[in-house]
């Protein structure tokens, strides 16, 4: 177990999914792992930015699917709602909205000793 509090998740990302308390944790979760499991060779923020994109296209693919089913069903409310998730989901995918929040990166920069 890390000496550490947990990685921040980017700011930016907890604003705009502050609908989706269960994707934040995803996120959260899988930061987690990064520092849990680091793999060798490669820098932390490195594996938490692609932990982060992993996670974030999954939020995609499933939002597409959604709405893919609300437009199969009809239900005109159920398409709208799935048309602004899928939305949302492709804009926190654009890496440029939040890998500007320096948090994440001071996170592994200020105790880099403790992840080597």
């Amino acid at each position: 177990m890390s000496p550490l509090p947990p990685p921040p998740v980017p700011q930016r990302l907890r604003e705009m999914l502050k609908d989706y308390p269960g994707h934040v944790q995803a996120l959260q979760d899988g930061l987690n792992d990064v520092v849990a499991k680091p793999l060798k060779g490669t820098p932390m923020f490195e594996q938490a930015v692609w932990a982060l994109e992993d996670i974030l296209e999954s939020f995609m693919s499933e939002a597409r699917k959604e709405l893919d089913a609300a437009e199969a069903s009809g239900d005109a409310a159920a398409i709208e709602q799935a048309k602004a998730k899928d939305l949302l989901m492709g804009q926190v995918n654009f890496k440029g909205r939040w890998i500007g929040d320096e948090a994440l990166l001071e996170y592994f920069e200020a105790d880099r000793k403790v992840f080597k």
